[in-house]
Parts: C-alpha cells; sequence; structure tokens
C-alpha cells in the first residue's frame, strides 16, 4: 500500500473512473491520503461524483512518465471528523472549500484493493491490500 501512495502522491494527478447508470465517467483527482493505515481520496457530497463513488466499486489509473498504476478497490465513506481533518491538513489549499467540520466534506478509503504497476520494459507487478 505504501508504494501505491507514493506512486500517486508523485504523480500529482490521476484519473478515477466510476459508473452512472450504464456510462462510464472519468474524472482527474489530485488527493492522496494514508490514515490509519487506509488510503483515502477526497471529494465533496454534493458532487455528482460522491453518489457513484460511496460503496461502489471504481478504479485508479494514473501515469508517471514510465510506468502506470491501476488500482480496482471499493470506496468506502469515512465520515470521521479524525479522516476528515487529516486529509484537510495534508492538502492545506483545500480549507478554502472544505471543513473537517462541515456536511460537504467526504473523504473515502479504499477497500479491497487490486494495485498493478505496468510498464513496456518489465512485467507487471500487482499488489493487494
Amino acid at each position: 500500500m505504501q508504494e501505491v501512495y507514493k506512486f500517486l502522491k508523485e504523480c500529482g494527478t490521476y484519473y478515477l473512473a466510476t459508473v452512472e447508470g450504464d456510462q462510464p465517467r472519468v474524472r482527474p483527482f489530485g488527493t492522496i491520503d494514508l490514515f490509519e493505515d487506509k488510503l483515502y481520496i477526497q471529494t465533496g457530497k454534493v458532487k455528482p461524483c460522491f453518489k457513484q463513488m460511496d460503496g461502489a466499486k471504481v478504479e485508479i489509473c494514473a501515469f508517471n512518465g514510465a510506468q502506470w498504476l491501476r488500482v480496482a478497490a471499493t470506496l468506502i465513506n469515512d465520515d470521521r471528523y479524525e479522516a476528515k481533518a487529516h486529509m484537510l491538513d495534508n492538502y492545506p489549499h483545500l480549507k478554502r472549500m472544505y471543513d473537517a467540520g462541515d456536511d460537504n466534506t467526504a473523504v473515502l478509503y479504499l477497500k479491497d484493493a487490486t494495485a498493478t504497476f505496468s510498464s513496456f520494459t518489465s512485467a507487471p507487478k500487482t499488489v493487494t491490500f
């Protein structure tokens, strides 16, 4: 999990795929947080993507110029103040839009994740967490 966290953190931007009905949806994300041995992402509860993510299977894809990462997981909403505060402390620029105590801030952790690191020059490497 640490290797996945480091890769996503270094990429800065990754792409998260969800499904809305029968329509795939893909959007850029930039938050990744390691809290209590779980990987978390952040969004707003008022955004349509939150409804597509909460308790749903998703995929994340990132590329660093030489290697790419795909992560398949289920996202679980964690409404605890401590989880939200940890994310916002690591992304202080988000505090202009979000507050750990508001009803909009959502942090979701990856559950039952399978991450595959791939490149054109080496065999794929898979980790689960």
